[in-house]
């Protein structure tokens, strides 16, 4: 969800407007991700790095982000959305906390579309907390704690690179760098995402199967 600011300022706007778009383009985006096929989707919505941001931006951030959840999770709910926060929770204001809660709790049935969004999220420290939870240390120990593996991550705003964001579970992902920025991002740019990543060959470390050489069985 990257570019909120850059596309305001580009249009002369302030950095809030670009956020109160890419909020617009969330909603958007949810409601094309079934049909595109997608059972899961997490979207980051504001990083542990972002406290460095100037604080009337942080404020107006995550009062976005309450707003958002406040009035969206009647919708969630009727469309069948899970809707679950990552990230620490500690750091955020009480009226957002409690509607983190209400809308998870609310949304627990949901099976259309489970939603995660990450909220004071760093990757590096959601390792550091799965392996301090884990009983006895291991691969799939950590897959289990930290949530599921990502097929394919979609980074808006032209950027190349994955600023700390689902570092363990993005071990195989696929990835695609659209130059649109967030609030340009619409359901035919997720559909086309879609489609290359159906084009990749994922091979997990393995040998194509058609290129493995066969062994006669009058060899044997």
């Amino acid at each position: 969800m990257d570019g909120n600011g850059r596309w305001a300022l580009a249009r002369g706007l302030p950095r809030e407007a670009g956020h109160r778009a890419g909020v617009e383009c969330v909603s958007r985006i949810i409601e094309a991700a079934p049909t595109a096929g997608i059972g899961i989707l997490t979207l980051f919505a504001f990083s542990s790095d972002n406290w460095r941001r100037p604080r009337a931006e942080v404020a107006a951030l995550l009062r976005l982000l309450q707003v958002y959840l406040e009035k969206e999770g009647g919708r969630s709910i009727s469309n069948g959305i899970r809707l679950e926060i990552i990230g620490r929770r500690d750091r955020l204001g009480e009226p957002l906390r409690h509607a983190i809660g209400q809308i998870e709790r609310d949304s627990a049935a949901g099976t259309r579309l489970r939603l995660r969004i990450a909220i004071d999220y760093s990757g590096r420290d959601a390792i550091l907390a799965a392996a301090r939870r884990v009983a006895a240390l291991s691969r799939e120990s950590l897959d289990d704690a930290l949530g599921p593996p990502v097929d394919l991550l979609i980074r808006t705003g032209g950027e190349r690179r994955l600023s700390d964001f689902l570092l363990w579970e993005c071990a195989y992902a696929e990835l695609i760098f659209s130059p649109r920025m967030w609030p340009d991002f619409d359901a035919a740019s997720l559909a086309a995402a879609v489609r290359e990543f159906r084009t990749r060959h994922r091979r997990f470390g393995a040998v194509p199967e058609p290129l493995i050489p066969r062994r006669e069985a009058w060899l044997d």
